[in-house]
């Protein structure tokens, strides 16, 4: 791989943008890269996680600015949004470790990820209107459900960048954390996700995916039904609620 690499460590894949000379700005080469390593890693067996972040000292500087301008001859512009729309579409659970500026297109490839979490000098920047262009990839709906319209708008119409604290106060990111600490929260949040069943981790983020569709408690509840039943036929559930009850009769007092 010439512009990602891939790590893994205790279940979790750490999967680094690395372009550091160009702040890992999204090119063609690397959005197939990230296509084709997403698709092994949701079928290994010993990655039940995902971690994304960005070689130096930034995350990601957004689209690569040749290919930007040629996607106006293409018929399809998504050329450009391959890669983060890929991790968004992962049946991993999937956490960006925003290190530095996500701009633009590079800050959909953290809201592209289930959980932000940032250091305390990332920077969440917009930045499509300051070059002339519309945003694009979802951004403005990724943006919305993590924040508010307030947020939204002053990112978006009137250029405010957030530090990472700021994030952390809007709810754009989950978390936020000193540098040196970042890559250590990530690895905590992520190896929690891979220690669940890899198939109930990914029936519940279809199931999370499909929630804006839902407006009632009795669809709600009937939205969850059948993928319940289903883990709930399955041998770890169990083996988990055998164990739970073991260590509740370890704990009773004895009658004698």
């Amino acid at each position: 791989m010439e512009y990602i690499k891939v790590e893994e460590s205790d279940g979790v894949a750490i999967l680094t943008l690395d372009d550091p000379d160009k702040r890992n700005a999204i090119n063609l080469e690397m959005n197939d890269e990230i296509c084709e390593v997403l698709h092994e890693l949701e079928e290994s067996k010993d990655v039940g996680a995902l971690i994304v972040t960005g070689a130096g000292k930034g995350f990601c500087a957004g689209a690569d600015l040749n290919d930007l301008l040629a996607a106006r001859e293409r018929e399809n512009i998504q050329d450009i949004y391959r890669g983060f729309l890929r991790i968004a579409d992962s049946s991993l659970p999937t956490v960006a470790a925003v290190n530095g500026a996500a701009v633009g297109a590079g800050m959909n490839m953290a809201l592209a990820c289930d959980v932000i979490v940032a250091s305390d000098s990332a920077k969440f920047d917009s930045r499509f209107l300051q070059i002339g262009i519309h945003p694009g990839g979802g951004h403005t709906w990724r943006l919305l459900a993590r924040t508010n319209f307030q947020t939204l708008r002053a990112m978006v119409l009137f250029g405010e960048v957030l530090r990472g604290p700021d994030a952390y106060r809007t709810g754009l990111a989950w978390a936020c954390v000193p540098d040196e600490k970042l890559m250590e929260e990530a690895l905590t949040i992520a190896k929690r996700a891979a220690s669940y069943s890899k198939d109930l981790t990914q029936m519940t983020k279809i199931a999370l995916q499909e929630l804006p569709s839902i407006d009632s408690s009795e669809d709600a509840v009937q939205h969850e039904v059948v993928p319940q039943v289903k883990s709930m036929e399955s041998e770890e559930f169990t083996q988990l609620v055998q164990r739970l009850q073991d260590k509740i009769s370890s704990k009773s007092p004895s009658k004698y």
